[in-house]
């Protein structure tokens, strides 16, 4: 209409009635009904996935996204959905882009020389890893452990005390079986051992939110390197016959990439940690023992020693 309208401008009926395929005597009745307003614009049918669009927003916006045009697909025959695939496809992808994101708005987290260590338990090939990072200065601590009880996790976290020589002011977890006692209104209520060996160190025990691994995931990161860089199985032949052998690995591995430049702090872990310990608590003359059932000797006046503590 376009074209004719501009052929009928300049009076040329012949070129416009070439370039639309009919007589030039018609074109000039179209354009002379159009002129008095007695052509409706055209309307375009309705489109055949005009009846499940309800269908697809719902699915889309539940699944956030996820669900594919072929899982999709027949939910969609089964509400009476007619048409092509290829249309249905375009269908779903228009929803997704529509789709009411609901994520979280993030902010860039910028860590406190000495603030905060980050630790988490991650589980491969029938391994127990602790990982620990210190956040400022990107330090990464590796070993293995037999389990995950509380003992274990706590004479790991002394041993990554011993390994910064400090103790940060603030260890952040996640919501470990063996760390809480329970948990009120959403807040992690600590286990009092954990409470006690925090105390004793001079740090405060955080907890991150729950079913939320992006809260800690300067820590996750460090799992899913170790797990790549480090039990790959050209290192695991033959593999480490004892847990010596693998934690002898592990601080081998943690000396190799503490030296090495970071890529998202653009630094060497081990020069930062050198001017984090500055700010660093430091430890305690005496290290509280780690293993239930410690014998101790009762004094004249009828107390023990604990720690440095009687």
């Amino acid at each position: 209409m376009e074209i004719v309208n501009a052929y009928a401008t300049v009076g040329s009926y012949r070129g416009a009635a070439a370039l639309c395929g009919t007589t030039h005597k018609t074109v000039k009745r179209v354009l002379e009904r159009l002129e008095a307003g007695q052509v409706e614009p055209r309307v375009p049918p309705p489109s055949t996935t005009a009846g499940v669009v309800d269908l697809i927003v719902q699915q889309v916006q539940a699944t956030d996204g996820r669900i594919s045009a072929k899982r999709l697909l027949p939910l969609a025959r089964a509400a009476g959905y007619r048409g092509s695939d290829r249309n249905f496809r375009r269908a779903v992808a228009t929803a997704k882009r529509n789709r009411k994101r609901q994520r979280r708005t993030y902010r860039p987290w910028v860590p406190v020389p000495g603030e905060q260590l980050v630790i988490a338990w991650a589980e491969a090939g029938g391994r127990n890893l602790f990982c620990a990072v210190l956040a400022w200065s990107r330090s990464r601590f590796v070993r293995f452990g037999a389990d995950q009880p509380r003992e274990t996790t706590l004479a790991l976290l002394a041993e990554c005390f011993a390994a910064l020589h400090g103790v940060p002011a603030v260890v952040l977890t996640d919501r470990m079986a063996c760390l809480k006692a329970g948990i009120v209104a959403n807040v992690v209520v600590p286990h009092p051992e954990y409470v006690q060996f925090a105390t004793h160190y001079g740090c405060r025990p955080d907890f991150g939110e729950g079913a939320d691994p992006e809260s800690k995931g300067v820590v996750e990161n460090l799992c899913g390197y170790v797990q790549r860089d480090l039990l790959v199985p050209a290192l695991l032949e033959p593999e480490w016959p004892d847990l010596a052998t693998a934690n002898a690995a592990a601080r081998a591995w943690g000396a190799e990439v503490n030296r090495q430049v970071h890529s998202e702090i653009c630094a060497v872990p081990n020069d930062r940690l050198v001017r984090a310990r500055q700010v660093l608590r430091p430890l305690p003359a005496r290290r509280p023992p780690l293993r239930a059932g410690e014998h101790r000797k009762v004094e004249k006046r009828g107390s023990m020693r604990f720690g440095s503590a009687r």
